[in-house]
């Protein structure tokens, strides 16, 4: 088992909170403004949106070097959808579209994202029994 270790601490009086891991990297994270947060950070369901779409790419640019694919540049935008009206309010549907650049073959990076989201990405894993994750893509110029 590989143990991961993070120190969360409050930095305000209200709901802004520091995450760091072993290595000193930060992720900041903050309440709703609607609860007295100041907006000075993600929110927590944010972070777990970012760490689906950076868990997928680190697979999709590994699986596409093996494919020797030569990918110039990747972003993804994602969107989720929460349960309205229950507690906790679980993700029940996100989308993933990736944005791709480089001289890339449509089938390759179809193959790279499936793999990703059906069988390596771990944060897919986690959210797949509550939440329908769907996906897209394109290659641009």
């Amino acid at each position: 088992m590989t143990d991961m270790h993070i120190r969360l601490r409050r930095v305000d009086e209200a709901f802004k909170m520091e995450a760091v891991n072993e290595e000193g990297h930060v992720v900041v994270m903050d309440g709703a403004e609607t609860i007295g947060g100041k907006g000075e950070g993600m929110r927590p369901m944010q972070v777990l949106l970012s760490s689906l779409a950076g868990c997928s790419t680190i697979d999709v640019i590994h699986i596409l070097r093996k494919q020797r694919q030569q990918l110039d540049h990747i972003e993804v935008q994602v969107r989720g959808a929460r349960a309205q009206g229950k507690v906790p309010a679980l993700f029940t549907h996100i989308h993933l579209h990736y944005r791709l650049k480089g001289p890339l073959k449509a089938k390759k990076v179809q193959q790279a994202i499936q793999l990703s989201i059906e069988k390596y990405c771990s944060v897919a894993k986690i959210l797949e029994p509550t939440a329908q994750i769907e996906w897209s893509f394109e290659i641009v110029d």
